[in-house]
């Protein structure tokens, strides 16, 4: 089984750290928490040993970690939501201030893929990415796409500044990562996923990943090839929808495979600095041939101006 970079490719594409990209962790108290849920907080615990994890993640060891009380977003933010802030900001993503972003094969228009094929535009090691032009939120298959029809799924081609900007806008921010695993198990302890240790009890899809033979063929067993509403499947134990599958989400911590060995217990917040941010959840292209982090303890990362077809966010807030 390959690890790979479990079918999200990252590319930095500025080289530069702007605002605040590079300070501390705030805690954030002013923005409606309406359609998000209130989570106790208190001792849980974190991460995994499972033979089928990926030690070079970190996802290891298992670690306890007490967090305050806090409110995380039902929903992964929407096509909708972000619609909103556009229209009231005027806000331009970094894919379209880049010009481009990035979308799986089979998402593509046929016609368009045909030109990228002859321009030569796959990502390299990763050539079931295409790297194309006019891609965007708004346009998530390519400059003459757009959203209709999918104004209820996560919004895609968002970067980590992109999702400061909704967060600061929306008086929230992003969960950090042990937020987000609490948040993610639902009251449930060491399960492998966010539903317990099968993956589909009793034949049943508990969430929007790969089925198929990955990356040439997703059957869409499970209802969907690309990404399904942000409601779509049960909630979890905390009545949060799709912690797991549909699209990787942005969170605050900085990237480190081992900073949590010794790190603090209370309330973490990952690294000060570094050159990736963390994804957590896993997303409609994670199959267990080549990327199984779709389970609850699993992580992966992207530089903080990254863009994809396969990557969004929710928000949280503060009592």
């Amino acid at each position: 089984m390959g690890n790979g970079s479990c079918c999200t490719p990252g590319k930095k594409r500025c080289g530069c750290e702007e605002g605040h990209l590079g300070q501390p962790f705030q805690r954030i108290s002013t923005g409606s928490t309406d359609g998000m849920v209130r989570l106790d907080g208190g001792t849980f615990l974190m991460g995994t040993d499972d033979e089928i994890g990926y030690p070079d993640d970190g996802e290891g060891p298992i670690r306890t970690i007490t967090l305050a009380p806090f409110y995380m977003d039902r929903y992964a933010v929407t096509n909708d939501d972000f619609r909103k802030f556009v229209d009231a900001t005027g806000y331009k993503t970094d894919a379209e201030k880049f010009g481009y972003s990035f979308v799986f094969h089979l998402l593509l228009p046929s016609s368009l893929k045909r030109t990228l094929d002859l321009l030569g535009r796959t990502v390299q090691g990763l050539e079931w990415w295409y790297n194309v032009e006019g891609a965007d939120w708004a346009h998530p298959f390519g400059p003459d796409s757009d959203f209709q029809g999918l104004e209820n799924h996560p919004v895609t081609h968002v970067s980590y500044r992109d999702a400061l900007a909704y967060c600061d806008w929306a008086g929230k921010r992003l969960p950090t990562e042990a937020e987000t695993e609490y948040a993610a198990r639902g009251g449930l302890e060491g399960k492998r996923y966010v539903w317990g240790d099968e993956l589909m009890p009793g034949g049943k899809h508990m969430c929007n990943i790969f089925q198929g033979k990955f990356p040439e063929y997703n059957s869409g067993e499970d209802g969907y090839i690309g990404t399904a509403p942000v409601d779509a499947f049960e909630p979890n134990g905390y009545g949060l929808y799709n912690m797991a599958g549909n699209v990787w989400e942005w969170v605050f911590d900085w990237w480190s495979p081992g900073f949590h060995i010794s790190g603090p217990r209370e309330n973490p917040v990952g690294p000060d600095s570094g050159e990736r941010r963390v994804n957590r959840g896993g997303s409609y292209l994670c199959h267990d041939s080549y990327c199984n982090r779709y389970r609850v303890a699993a992580r992966t990362s992207n530089t903080p101006d990254s863009s994809t077809g396969n990557l969004g966010f929710r928000c949280a807030r503060d009592l």
